[in-house]
């Protein structure tokens, strides 16, 4: 059985940010709260996100898996007023999810969770470097890269941290000082990653006050935020191989 009331902000937003990148993924629920992790159809990124007891007006749940369109989902709670709570619940006897808000009733079918693909385990990674940045001054830079290039390489060189995005025509640059950023742990690293997962994931990293991106020489970048309090949301993006 499921039956939960939460604050409208705290679903909206931590839905938003894995249908930034997942368009399906199998969510677990039970007394501690929610968790789910999913990569998507090309294998190139993943996402993880929890939502714990606390955060839940209500939670009154034996341990349940649903399978969740992410999209469809995120577009039903775009509707709701971010003031407003949600109740979500179980029909017991069409196996469907109920999601009210506002008034407003509506019915989602669930997939099968036996017929999606299984949570993968997150990668065990050596990555070096660690930048904490604002979730704004992220998005700006995916944004000016994205006038560039396809691609935009991160790094980090002695105490700045860089990004740069090289086209046929144009190059564009930014470089950070450690004065600049929320926090440095430098190592002279850098990777590139494709500039469309890097700016869907923006979309749901521009509200965050804080966003940690951890680095090393070629390998996956991990993308820690919190887009609410005490609700934490993973990225882990591939990185582009070159002949280089």
């Amino acid at each position: 059985m499921f039956r939960a009331t939460i604050d409208t902000n705290i679903l909206q937003s931590s839905i938003k940010a894995m249908s930034a990148l997942i368009d399906e993924t199998i969510m677990v629920i039970d007394a501690n709260g929610a968790t789910s992790r999913a990569v998507d159809a090309a294998n190139a990124a993943m996402a993880t996100m929890s939502i714990p007891s606390t955060q839940f007006s209500t939670l009154d749940a034996t341990e349940t898996q649903l399978g969740l369109d992410l999209v469809k989902l995120s577009s039903i709670l775009g509707m709701a007023s971010k003031s407003s709570y949600t109740t979500l619940s179980i029909d017991e006897d069409t196996h469907k999810l109920n999601v009210l808000f506002d008034g407003f009733s509506y019915t989602l079918s669930l997939l099968d969770p036996t017929n999606m693909r299984k949570p993968p385990s997150v990668p065990e990674l050596d990555l070096p470097a660690e930048i904490t940045i604002e979730g704004t001054v992220f998005k700006q830079m995916v944004k000016a890269a994205s006038m560039a290039g396809d691609n935009m390489r991160m790094g980090v060189h002695g105490n700045s941290f860089f990004m740069e995005s090289t086209g046929t025509e144009d190059n564009v640059r930014m470089d950070l000082s450690e004065s600049e950023l929320i926090g440095l742990k430098s190592a002279d690293v850098s990777s590139l990653f494709s500039l469309g997962y890097l700016t869907d994931a923006s979309k749901a990293i521009s509200s965050a006050s804080e966003v940690v991106i951890k680095l090393g020489r070629d390998l996956p970048v991990i993308i820690e935020f919190e887009p609410s309090a005490d609700c934490p949301v993973v990225y882990v993006l591939a990185p582009r191989i070159t002949d280089d």
